[in-house]
């Protein structure tokens, strides 16, 4: 599946986390190793919602100024 035929607000969700799951990783791996995947799921999570409100506040705004054209 092409990552264009997602809707924008799952699109801005993978997206974020994506990078919040790669930062927590990183973060992770530098503080303590062990407990690496865990930092990835703590950070991770949160900015995937984060990045769902983003992108269904991004797609109401896009349509509702396609509608006002």
């Amino acid at each position: 599946m092409r990552f264009s035929v997602i809707p924008r607000p799952a699109r801005w969700a993978i997206a974020a986390g994506a990078a919040g799951g790669a930062v927590g990783l990183v973060i992770g791996l530098v503080i303590y190793p062990p407990t690496a995947a865990f930092a990835a799921l703590e950070l991770g999570v949160p900015s995937a919602a984060l990045g769902g409100v983003a992108g269904g506040i991004a797609t109401l705004a896009t349509r509702g100024y396609r509608r006002m054209r």
